[in-house]
């Protein structure tokens, strides 16, 4: 793909070029909400529009591929299993076969503990993923060990402690638009929009990643409620904008 993979713009090392580290950790709020958005519709297609229903069983950033739109596109299907058609939908019954693996850090915990995959299991590793979009913080960080984890580290900061939470860069965008779009010379208002919608992100991806495979969102329902963020932000955090202005990419 020409704008590589998620991974590539989430964490890139400092072997890259200056111009490509410049162009990269640069990614804008719209823009990470518009590939979870992407990467939600491909889930939902592949859970509940696919028959039998197929379980992903790998999410993550370096199998999340953009095109030179920016559109997200999920990858590599090579730990990918069928769901059986005579036992759709149900949690318990939705599993393919044993022995299933993923990554560290986005296999969901019930893996470990002998249950087969299942769609809950994709949802799960979304969770991480959206989790990981917008704090910029991999699973597999040195600082998530014993009993804490991406989703337990996230869970803890809602909904007083997003500063600390909050990838860096998304901040800098928050000041910068607290900035622009100054309400009533009140420099805070639309910087506090902002991040209010940054609360709710966190707060989906925190429910998509609970230990209970049973308590996680389904996903599509997640799709609806990501467009529904993506509409109300660009709604209220541009008051000074219409909306139609805005390539969603």
């Amino acid at each position: 793909m020409d704008k590589g993979s998620l991974q590539d713009w989430l964490h890139f090392t400092t072997q890259e070029k200056s111009e490509s580290q410049e162009e990269h950790k640069k990614l804008r709020f719209i823009q990470r909400l518009n590939i979870a958005i992407d990467v939600a519709c491909a889930l939902d297609y592949l859970h509940n529009d696919c028959q039998p229903p197929i379980i992903h069983c790998d999410l993550k950033p370096s199998n999340i591929l953009l095109d030179e739109n920016m559109t997200a596109h999920v990858g590599d299907f090579g730990l990918a299993r069928f769901v059986p058609p005579a036992i759709p939908n149900s949690s318990a019954n939705s599993k393919s076969s044993t022995g299933v693996g993923g990554t560290i850090g986005y296999t969901p915990p019930e893996l470990g503990m002998g249950s087969d995959a299942s769609i809950y299991g994709d949802v799960y590793n979304f969770g991480i993923l959206l989790l990981e979009m917008f704090t910029g913080r991999k699973p597999t960080d040195e600082m998530f060990k014993d009993n804490l984890n991406l989703h337990n580290y996230a869970n803890v900061a809602l909904p007083d402690r997003m500063m600390h939470l909050t990838d860096p860069i998304l901040l800098q965008e928050r000041d910068e638009h607290g900035m622009k779009y100054k309400v009533n010379d009140n420099t805070s208002s639309a910087g506090d929009i902002f991040l209010s919608f940054l609360v709710k992100v966190i707060q989906i991806g925190v429910s998509c990643s609970v230990e209970s495979p049973k308590e996680r969102k389904r996903i599509s329902d997640v799709v609806g409620e990501l467009n529904s963020l993506r509409k109300l932000f660009l709604e209220q955090a541009y008051p000074k904008e219409k909306v139609i202005s805005f390539n969603l990419h």
